[in-house]
């Protein structure tokens, strides 16, 4: 069993207000929820209006099918217009982890 997990630090654009970052931030996790079947949470900067750090993990029994979605993940947040990926963290854990 493989746990692959994302963490992406997002710049908002124009936002004035936590109103508008969850309109921002929330389409944003649903896509990646529908489309890949992820587990998808805002998970940091709750209370900035431009900030965002969006988590999220997948299970496989497969490193190469587990990149694969990881990878289409990350494609997916660095195409959207409306936000500006400053950094991503990729991590794999595996049975063999302690």
């Amino acid at each position: 069993m493989y746990v692959g997990t994302l963490s992406f630090d997002l710049l908002l654009g124009d936002v004035r207000s936590l109103k508008e970052k969850r309109s921002v931030v929330r389409p944003i996790v649903a896509e990646l929820h529908r489309k890949y079947a992820v587990s998808v949470a805002e998970v940091g900067e709750q209370d900035l209006h431009r900030r965002a750090t969006i988590g999220l993990a997948v299970v496989s029994g497969d490193t190469g099918h587990l990149t694969d979605v990881l990878d289409r993940c990350e494609r997916l947040v660095a195409a959207r217009p409306e936000v500006e990926l400053l950094s991503v963290r990729r991590r794999i854990h595996g049975d063999h982890d302690d």
